[in-house]
């Protein structure tokens, strides 16, 4: 859970009261309300045409922000290949790396997720291709759903330069293929380091699964991974918390 004194956890908890009031009243008449983000979430788009060379490595790693951190980690941890995934910060400085000062939209950062793939059996521009599918929403500004401000930007955090290639290639194939109904906005922000965020952030989707904001927000990208890529979804997720303490 947000830890309390946070005015952006109070919102959201705000929020997820607000939907889970809603969600009853709604099941009750009978109708069932659609994710906020629906048009341009969850929908199936081509695979990049230019992608990452395959590395001699075991792993690699790729930084993407696209709205609140919970449900993009909570994706990528259902993505076989992948072998962690860690909810953080990127885009500002390590002394303002805290919930508390990202919140206030003041520090540069965006809420943002680290994920450690194999490149063997996973590429870089596949991950890319989920972050736009199933993630977020490219074309929201600023924002997510119902949270609003830079720190929930939608952006990329290229680890090199074949994956800032690969990247800016892909937004441009994706807008002249006018894949969504509107332009995309997600910025593309090379060298700049990640840092870990809170353990309480850490697998917030599954540690919740009944939270209302999770079951409004994320469960159905969660449903949409296993629609669109049932060939790379996986049913248990990797989880941040178990990674550090085997590492």
């Amino acid at each position: 859970m947000r830890r309390a004194g946070s005015a952006t956890a109070e919102r959201r908890a705000r929020y997820s009261t607000t939907v889970l009031f809603l969600s009853v009243v709604l099941t009750t008449v009978g109708i069932l309300a659609a994710p906020p983000c629906g048009a341009q979430e969850g929908i199936a788009i081509p695979a990049p045409v230019l992608d990452t060379p395959v590395r001699p490595v075991a792993t690699e790693t790729a930084v993407v922000a696209g709205g609140c951190f919970w449900g993009v980690q909570g994706v990528f941890q259902h993505v076989a290949g992948v072998t962690n995934a860690v909810s953080g910060y990127a885009g500002g400085e390590k002394q303002t790396a805290h919930y508390e000062m990202v919140g206030s939209g003041k520090t540069g950062h965006a809420e943002a997720v680290e994920i450690t793939y194999e490149p063997s059996r996973i590429s870089y521009g596949k991950i890319l291709q989920i972050f736009f599918a199933v993630a977020h929403d490219p074309t929201q500004l600023n924002r997510q759903g119902p949270d609003v401000g830079t720190q929930y930007r939608t952006a990329v955090f290229p680890r090199n330069q074949d994956q800032a290639a690969v990247a800016k290639a892909y937004i441009a194939q994706l807008d002249q293929a006018r894949t969504y109904k509107a332009a995309i906005v997600t910025r593309l922000e090379p060298d700049r380091p990640f840092y870990r965020a809170e353990d309480y952030h850490q697998d917030f989707l599954t540690l919740n699964p009944t939270y209302p904001y999770i079951v409004y927000n994320d469960l159905p990208k969660i449903a949409n991974l296993k629609r669109l890529f049932s060939e790379l979804y996986r049913e248990r997720p990797v989880l941040a918390l178990q990674s550090s303490r085997t590492n």
